[in-house]
């Protein structure tokens, strides 16, 4: 059979779009960036709401919804508590058993990741299960990383179709149905997988692939634990923890050592950056890396271990907040024929504004010691 060129894919695409947007609802070819509404600045028409609540499953231009969702203004009180908005003037909160969902034109077979801004409410342990059918992850949201309480979280899919609906769920069911996260900003990104370099036994050393960052954020990319998440967000790369999560960062809001992006560890001890790879068991390889911080105000006396077949090192950095970065090596010999690469911060630590930091990895690179 042959395979479906590009242009036809594109035609077939295209005519779906118009075919759909004739009737009530749209789907969307993606681009990088923020999906259609993705802000939700358009809202609902004033006879779809009751109160906060949007009582219309179309209400919301671009967007589907089910159970309990309600359209937040910036500044909306509830229970002497005020609800921010990141960005603009609107969010809208998943309540009880409630849906967001919106249908997208993708390519097969491609790998994309999505990325959106969350914050707790009033519920005590919320979570959200985002899902591209049939793939889908349980993200926690209990840990806050920010001090405005807004942090932005990645999850990653492989398109099983051209057609896909994109769906952030709140599973959970509180005495008071409005509690639930708040959501904004939601965007995609096609990830390019990165295959191993001459020079370089790792992929994604430079972590140059990965998540979209919003432009006007300056938080960064949450990257969530593999337990949880079939497809890694920073391709090459996993995340070893049970709730905790590793930041993603960009040269535009932090300082990073190499390049345009880096991934601090602000988890302590409890999350784990690992790369399996591909060795010769007997044979000894150099792992190099920088170990820096991200200009964040994150300071005093950082400190990363890393673990490779039995060697380990732990590599200090004293941190000033304001950037900056050493490189370290270490030298092991393998033992079997797939060797873990692993990183994570020695200690907790907070900044000045009681949220979590960390040192900054960047720049990995590992390559056999030729005798």
């Amino acid at each position: 059979m042959r395979r479906e060129s590009a242009m036809t894919k594109s035609t077939r695409c295209m005519a779906l779009l118009l075919l759909v947007s004739v009737v009530t609802r749209g789907v969307f070819a993606v681009n990088d960036g923020m999906l259609p509404n993705g802000n939700f600045e358009q809202g609902p028409n004033e006879h779809e709401l009751h109160g906060t609540r949007v009582m219309g499953q179309y209400a919301i231009p671009y967007w589907e919804i089910s159970g309990f969702v309600e359209y937040i203004g910036s500044g909306h009180t509830q229970e002497d508590m005020i609800l921010p908005v990141p960005e603009g003037a609107w969010a809208v909160r998943l309540g009880n058993d409630a849906t967001i969902r919106q249908q997208l034109c993708v390519t097969r077979h491609a790998y994309y990741s999505i990325t959106f801004t969350a914050a707790r409410s009033c519920a005590h342990a919320e979570e959200l299960n985002v899902s591209v059918t049939p793939d889908f992850g349980i993200l926690p949201i209990q840990t806050v990383y920010t001090s405005s309480g807004w942090d932005s979280y990645s999850w990653a899919f492989k398109a099983k179709h051209s057609t896909v609906w994109l769906s952030i769920h709140n599973p959970g069911h509180e005495e008071n149905p409005a509690c639930g996260p708040l959501i904004d900003f939601i965007g995609i990104k096609t990830l390019h997988p990165p295959h191993h370099t001459t020079g370089n036994m790792l992929r994604n050393g430079d972590f140059e692939e990965g998540p979209y960052i919003f432009p006007d954020v300056p938080w960064g990319v949450l990257v969530p634990p593999m337990s949880e998440d079939l497809y890694s967000p920073l391709p090459g790369w996993m995340v070893m923890s049970d709730t905790k999560v590793v930041k993603y960062v960009d040269a535009a809001h932090h300082a990073v050592p190499h390049g345009t992006r880096a991934v601090e560890l602000v988890a302590g001890r409890e999350c784990a950056l690992l790369q399996e790879v591909a060795t010769a068991p007997g044979r000894s390889y150099r792992l190099s890396f920088s170990v820096g911080d991200a200009g964040n105000g994150c300071e005093g006396y950082l400190a990363v271990d890393v673990y490779a077949a039995r060697a380990t090192l732990k590599v200090p950095y004293e941190s000033h907040g304001t950037g900056g970065h050493k490189r370290a090596e270490l030298v092991f010999e393998a033992i079997t024929n797939q060797t873990r690469v692993v990183f994570h911060s020695s200690n907790h630590h907070m900044k000045s504004d009681a949220s979590l930091c960390g040192p900054v990895i960047d720049d990995v690179s590992l390559v056999a010691v030729h005798k």
